[in-house]
């Protein structure tokens, strides 16, 4: 009984949270998936040019390279025009001037970068767009925004099963049961992010391929970031999960894109 307002709270948190996620609904054109948000798009926008120039900063600022520079926007604008096309985003594309650490990624609202050290190991201009292609998929899926969402959601559930479980006579134990949830909590999280990728590179494949390049490249990159690591993983692969089969799940997005071979003529 004397626990009974701590169980009426917790409800409350809870059907509160389920409430705010499951309201937050929209159908992703790209995806074709029914998605719950956190952001609108004006909102990914507006973190994303913020957030921009601090994050530049952690890589060296921007590239003054500027062959470079031009390449990578040069086939960033080329993914844009044939393959996207309409968009609310404001897809921006940077070249950063870490020549040591392999890596690219986007933030919400269509800021795009890729390192010089990335760079310099692609081989064709069709692993380029890979990269970029990938990162794009991340954008217009609206993974942040996603992510935001479902984190609001765990957060709000642990805070409500602390509340449930707290006991004043035994601290130990609500301590024990709040850790069990965010281990729950944390494990959700992760797959979600694992099938973002995979996502993202289904996105990345027809992407590719609208803009003209062959979309085998993508597992060209794949190879390249495996050879450049070595004994040691590459940064690319801490910002985005690799599980072990990630060349064959391209490999599939590719045949079910592609299920009477790809077209010829598209660049390597």
């Amino acid at each position: 009984m004397r626990r009974s307002p701590q169980l009426m709270i917790a409800f409350i948190i809870v059907i509160f949270t389920m409430v705010s996620y499951l309201g937050n609904r929209t159908n992703n054109e790209f995806t074709g998936k029914v998605q719950h948000l956190a952001m609108t798009t004006d909102q990914e926008i507006a973190v994303g040019l913020q957030s921009a120039p601090q994050i530049a900063a952690q890589y060296g600022g921007e590239s003054h390279d500027a062959s470079a520079v031009a390449k990578v926007q040069q086939v960033g604008e080329r993914l844009l025009s044939r393959a996207i096309k309409q968009t609310a985003y404001r897809f921006q594309f940077h070249l950063l001037a870490d020549r040591k650490t392999i890596n690219a990624f986007a933030l919400p609202g269509g800021q795009v970068f890729i390192t010089e050290a990335l760079l310099r190991k692609l081989h064709t201009e069709g692993e380029l767009a890979g990269v970029l292609g990938h990162e794009m998929g991340h954008v217009v899926a609206r993974h942040g925004a996603q992510q935001l969402a479902k984190q609001q959601l765990t957060q709000g559930l642990v805070g409500a099963a602390g509340v449930a479980s707290y006991d004043p006579n035994n601290p130990g134990r609500s301590m024990a049961t709040g850790q069990m949830a965010q281990l729950v909590a944390s494990t959700i999280s992760m797959k979600f992010g694992r099938n973002d990728e995979l996502e993202a590179d289904k996105l990345g494949v027809r992407f590719l391929a609208q803009a003209g390049y062959d979309p085998r490249a993508m597992i060209g990159v794949m190879k390249t970031l495996q050879e450049a690591g070595g004994g040691r993983q590459p940064e690319f692969f801490s910002t985005h999960p690799n599980p072990e089969n990630r060349i064959a799940h391209i490999q599939a997005a590719i045949e079910q894109e592609f299920s009477s071979g790809i077209p010829t003529g598209l660049e390597p």
